[in-house]
C-alpha cells in the first residue's frame, strides 16, 4: 500500500507496510535468458521492494501468455515512483506496479502511463476506480493503515484500548502511542492523512498539537516503531518495546497469528477501527513500454482471481476485484476497516507537501 506507500515487509513473523513477505531476485521468478526486457517475449514489471508472489502463480501466467516476467524492485514506493517519474522517457519496464492513492497525482501528471483498460476491469469493486476517462492505471490491492495496540498491556492495565482519533489525546493514553516520521514513512504520513481527512484543513493541526502534548513518540520508521517501539509485536516483546499503541496496519494482527509458533489462539494485537486511512495501490502501461502487448496482458493477469487471491498472504493486502476471497485469518483476525479515512489523491496532490511541511514544523520541532 502499500506505499509513498512504505514498503510494507515481513520481518520474522511481522508485517511491514502496508504494502510483502519474500525476498525476491530483482530478476523476479523468471530467468529473462539474457533479454533485456525490450524482447517481445519478456515483460517487466517495475515496482516497490514489497511487491511478493508465489512462483507458482506467476509462472502459471508466463505458460498461458507465452511471456517471460521479469520483475524490477526499486526501493520503497515513494523512491520508484520517483524514479518511474525521472525515467519515463526511456522506462526500465513495461508496467509499474505500486503507486499508490498518496502518490497517485504525481504520476498521472508527469505522464508516467498511457492509457489501457484491462480485461477484467468492470470487476473492481466501484469505489477503488478512478481515472475512468482515461484509464491510466488499474487499482489492484487495498490495506488500512491503522492503530493497533497490545491486548495483553490493556488488560493488565485495565485499561480499554482506544478506538478512535479523539480516544488517543485523550489523558488516560498518555506516553502510549509510538507513530512514524510523515516525511520519511509511508504509514507515518497514511495516518497524517487520516488527521486530516478526520479534522480537516482548520482541524487537523489542533489535534496534532493534542496528541504532541499527550507524549506521542515519532521514530523514522514502521521497523522501529513496530518492531521495536511496540510492545505488542513478537520484535517489540524481544526488544522490550514499551509503547502499546503503534501506527500500523490492519492486517498486522492476522499476521502475527499466521507466523508464530506456536500459534496462538487469537491475535495478540488488536485494531483501533476508528484510527484507520485507506491505502490503495495501482498497476500502470508505462508510456514508453517497449512491449506494450505484453504488459497488457500483465495487468490483466493482476486483476484476474488468481493473482488477486494470493495476494493476502504474500503482500498482506486486500483484493479489489469482486467475490475475490481472502483468507480466513484476515477476517477473523484482521478485518478490512468498516469506515476507514478517505482523502481524493486530487487533494492530497493539492496539499501534501504543505501539510507534511507544516506537521514537521509543529511535531518534530
Amino acid at each position: 500500500m502499500s506505499t509513498i506507500s512504505g514498503t510494507k515487509k515481513i520481518t520474522a513473523v511481522v508485517v511491514a507496510t502496508g504494502l510483502g513477505l519474500a525476498v525476491l531476485s530483482a530478476c523476479g521468478s523468471s530467468d529473462s535468458g539474457g533479454e533485456d526486457g525490450s524482447g517481445s517475449k519478456t515483460v517487466t514489471l517495475v515496482s516497490h521492494d514489497s511487491f511478493a508472489y508465489t512462483k507458482d502463480v506467476l509462472k502459471a501466467f508466463e505458460k498461458e501468455s507465452g511471456y517471460k516476467v521479469r520483475v524490477l524492485k526499486d526501493g520503497d514506493a515513494g523512491q520508484a515512483v520517483n524514479k518511474a517519474i525521472l525515467t519515463k522517457d526511456n522506462p526500465q519496464g513495461d508496467v509499474f506496479f505500486g503507486v499508490d492513492n498518496t502518490l497517485l497525482s504525481r504520476a498521472l501528471d508527469n505522464g508516467l502511463f498511457q492509457s489501457y483498460e484491462a480485461e477484467g476491469a468492470d470487476g473492481i469493486q466501484a469505489q477503488y476506480r478512478v481515472d475512468q476517462d482515461k484509464h491510466r492505471v488499474t487499482p489492484i490491492d487495498s490495506g488500512d493503515i491503522c492503530v493497533n495496540y497490545d491486548k495483553a498491556w490493556f488488560s493488565a492495565h485495565k485499561l480499554t484500548p482506544p478506538t478512535s482519533f479523539d480516544d488517543l489525546i485523550k489523558p488516560e493514553y498518555k506516553d502510549l502511542l509510538v507513530t512514524e516520521n510523515a516525511s520519511t514513512s509511508s504509514p507515518g504520513l497514511g495516518f497524517l492523512l487520516g488527521t486530516a481527512a478526520k479534522y480537516g484543513d482548520d482541524g487537523w493541526e489542533g489535534y496534532w498539537k493534542k496528541l504532541k502534548a499527550n507524549g506521542v513518540k515519532v521514530v523514522d520508521g514502521w521497523e522501529q516503531a513496530y518492531n521495536e517501539e511496540f510492545s505488542g509485536s513478537a520484535g517489540g516483546k524481544k526488544a522490550k518495546g514499551e509503547r502499546p499503541l503503534v501506527v500500523s496496519y490492519a492486517s498486522s494482527p492476522p499476521a502475527e497469528v499466521i507466523y508464530a509458533d506456536p500459534k496462538p489462539k487469537t491475535a495478540p494485537t488488536g485494531v483501533a477501527d476508528g484510527t484507520c486511512f485507506r491505502q490503495v495501490e495501482y498497476a500502470g502501461l508505462l508510456s514508453n513500454a517497449k512491449n506494450t502487448e505484453g504488459g497488457k496482458a500483465l495487468i490483466d493477469f493482476l486483476i484476474g482471481r488468481q493473482f488477486q487471491e494470493d495476494m493476502p498472504l504474500n503482500m498482506f493486502v486486500y483484493p479489489v476485484v469482486e467475490g475475490a476471497k481472502v483468507p480466513d485469518a484476515f477476517t477473523q483476525y484482521g478485518p478490512a476497516a468498516a469506515d476507514p479515512e478517505t482523502l481524493d489523491p486530487a487533494r492530497i496532490a493539492d496539499n501534501r507537501d504543505e501539510w507534511v511541511k507544516s506537521w514537521t514544523s509543529l511535531v518534530l520541532k
